[in-house]
């Protein structure tokens, strides 16, 4: 190994494309699409971070799509992207989103 590459847990840590640990916590949100906000499905994330969340969902979303995702305690609409949209042997989908506005809390909406 030259002095310029990092150890193997070190490189894993630094490009699996999270920087951020996540949390398995379950809470319940709102689902939205963006062109249709009134039309929402009650879900639960799986796990949190402040950047992102992963939830199950009925319905198949595409990525690059823009949903709103509102949790229940009355907080306002987040704007997210889904990253990734995979079949659950279970019925429904996991559904990954990455938020493009502000971060979330859960701590604090979780104690709600």
């Amino acid at each position: 190994m030259d002095g310029f590459t990092p150890p193997t847990d070190l490189r894993r840590f630094l490009f699996d494309g999270r920087i951020e640990r996540r949390l398995s916590l379950r809470v319940p949100v709102y689902l939205a699409r963006e062109n249709e906000p009134r039309a929402t499905e009650q879900v639960f994330t799986r796990n949190v971070s402040p950047h992102g969340v992963r939830l199950v969902t009925k319905q198949k979303w595409s990525p690059g799509t823009e949903p709103l995702i509102t949790p229940r305690t009355g907080e306002f609409p987040q704007p997210a992207q889904v990253v990734y949209c995979k079949t659950r042997e279970r019925g429904g989908f996991y559904v990954g989103l990455t938020f493009t506005g502000r971060s979330i809390k859960w701590n604090e909406l979780h104690a709600r």
